[in-house]
C-alpha cells in the first residue's frame, strides 16, 4: 500500500549507482596516472575493486538492491593503446560487460572517457594539443559504432571544469601544472594540500583556458561523429555543478552569480546545442555570506544534500532532459549515508515539480573505490570494499535507498 506521503517520481525514472574505469576496475596500465604513480606524485590504483574481473557480482549486488540503470565508463586506454590502434579484445570486454547488465534488466549509461588519458596521448600535449578535438571524437566514435547496438546513452566526457582546473590551475593532477595566483575551491582533498612538484607560474592560467575550450570543441566534434555511425544514440555531457549562493548582501549576490557562470554556464553555453541529454554530478556548495556551521563528510566538504535541486534547476535552464549522473557521501562509518540520500532523491524531486525534467538518478558510488590523489582512504560505496580480500558488503544506507529505487518515490 503506498504511503499517504510518499513524493512518487515519473513512471519509468531510472535508479541506480555510479562507478568509473580506473577507480575499481584494476590493472589499468599506460595512463597518465599509471605514470604519475611510478613516479611519485599520486596514490597507485593498482587492482582496485577488481571490477574488471568481478563486475557479474557486482551487477547482482545492483540489482538485489533494486537498481535499474547503472553508469560505468570505458578506460580509452584500453581501447586505444596506441595512436589509431584499437584493441578489439577490450571492446569485447566492455560488451560482455553491457550484456551482463541487459541479462539483468539494469539499463547501462556510458562515460566514454572519466580523466585518465592514454599515455600516448597525455605525453604529446593531451588536451592542449590543437587537434585533440578530431582525436577525441575518432575515439568516440570508434566505440559507439562497437557497442551502440548495446547501449543507446553515451556522455562524451565527465566533469570537464574538474579535469582542467585540478591539472592546469590547482596542480594537484596531471600534468601537474600550477596557478600560483588562484585559490580554487577544494573538490579533490579535504583541504590538505600535495606535493606534487607542479610547474607553477602565470602561463597554467592561459593554458587552462585554451583546455577548456579545447574539451568544449571535443564534445561537440564527439557528439557530431558519434551521430554519423549512430543516429539515435543520446548524447551528453556529464557537467559538475558546485552550487554557489549567497546571502541577503548585492555583492554576495554578484560574487555568486559570477562564480556559477565561470564554473558551470560558460562551459554550459559552448555545448549545450550538441546535447541530447545532460548528466549532473553535485557534491559540495558554497554561500557567501554565510556563518552556518555545517556537519562535514569525510572529504571536510558540508552536508547540503538539499542542493542539489537548485543545481538541478540551474541545468533546466538549458531545456533538455537531465539525469543526476553522480551525487553522494564519504561516509567511512555510515552514519550520514541514508539520510544524506533520503534528502538528494527529495531534492530531485523537488526539482522535477518545479519543471525539471529529470529522467534518473545515479548514486556515486555503487563501490569504495579509488579517490584519485587521496587513493583508498575515503569511502562513497553502498558497497564496502575489503581492500586485502576484495570482499564486498552491503552497507545499511543502501538498504533505504533500495526503498527508494523499488517504491519509485521517497
Amino acid at each position: 500500500m503506498q504511503q499517504p506521503d510518499l513524493k512518487k517520481f515519473p513512471e519509468g525514472f531510472i535508479w541506480g549507482a555510479a562507478t568509473a574505469s580506473y577507480q575499481v576496475e584494476g590493472g589499468i596500465m599506460k595512463t597518465d596516472w599509471a605514470r604519475a604513480a611510478e613516479d611519485g606524485r599520486v596514490p597507485f590504483a593498482g587492482k582496485a575493486c577488481d571490477h574488471y574481473n568481478r563486475y557479474e557480482e557486482d551487477f547482482d549486488i545492483a540489482k538485489s538492491l533494486g537498481h535499474t540503470g547503472h553508469r560505468f565508463s570505458i578506460e580509452w586506454a584500453r581501447i586505444e593503446p596506441e595512436d589509431g590502434v584499437f584493441n578489439e579484445e577490450a571492446i569485447a570486454h566492455y560488451r560482455k560487460v553491457l550484456e551482463a547488465l541487459h541479462v539483468r534488466g539494469v539499463k547501462p549509461f556510458v562515460t566514454l572517457w572519466h580523466f585518465t588519458l592514454p599515455l600516448w596521448f597525455s605525453e604529446t600535449g593531451g588536451f592542449e594539443r590543437k587537434d585533440a578535438p578530431e582525436i577525441f571524437a575518432r575515439y568516440c566514435s570508434y566505440v559507439v559504432s562497437r557497442l551502440g547496438d548495446l547501449c543507446t546513452d553515451f556522455s562524451t566526457m565527465n566533469e570537464p571544469n574538474v579535469f582542467a582546473s585540478n591539472g592546469w590551475l590547482r596542480g594537484s593532477w596531471p600534468p601537474f601544472k600550477r596557478f600560483v595566483l588562484t585559490d580554487i575551491v577544494s573538490i579533490t582533498n579535504s583541504g590538505r594540500s600535495f606535493e606534487s612538484k607542479a610547474e607553477r607560474g602565470l602561463t597554467p592560467l592561459f593554458t587552462y583556458l585554451r583546455v577548456i575550450c579545447h574539451l568544449a570543441k571535443a564534445h561537440n566534434c564527439a557528439y557530431e561523429a558519434i551521430k554519423k555511425v549512430s543516429p539515435l544514440s543520446d548524447v551528453s555531457v556529464v557537467k559538475h555543478v558546485i552550487l554557489f549562493r549567497a546571502n541577503w548582501n548585492p555583492i554576495n549576490k554578484a560574487i555568486a552569480w559570477i562564480a556559477n557562470y565561470f564554473w558551470t554556464y560558460r562551459f554550459m553555453n559552448r555545448v549545450y546545442m550538441k546535447c541530447d541529454s545532460i548528466g549532473l554530478n553535485y557534491y559540495f556548495q558554497k554561500k557567501f555570506g554565510d556563518k552556518k556551521v555545517y556537519e562535514k563528510t569525510d572529504m571536510d566538504w558540508d552536508i547540503y544534500p538539499e542542493g542539489l535541486e537548485e543545481s538541478l534547476m540551474m541545468l533546466a535552464r538549458y531545456r533538455k532532459p537531465l539525469f543526476v549522473s553522480e551525487s553522494g557521501i564519504a561516509d567511512y562509518r555510515d552514519v550520514y549515508r541514508g539520510d544524506y540520500i533520503t534528502k538528494q532523491v527529495q531534492a530531485t524531486w523537488q526539482a522535477i515539480q518545479r519543471g525539471a525534467d529529470v529522467r534518473g538518478h545515479m548514486y556515486w558510488s555503487l563501490l569504495d573505490n579509488y579517490e584519485w590523489v587521496l587513493g583508498y582512504e575515503k569511502r562513497f560505496g553502498l558497497v564496502e570494499i575489503n581492500y586485502e580480500t576484495l570482499e564486498r558488503t552491503i552497507r545499511p544506507s543502501a538498504y533505504i535507498y533500495k526503498q527508494i529505487c523499488q517504491q519509485n518515490g521517497v
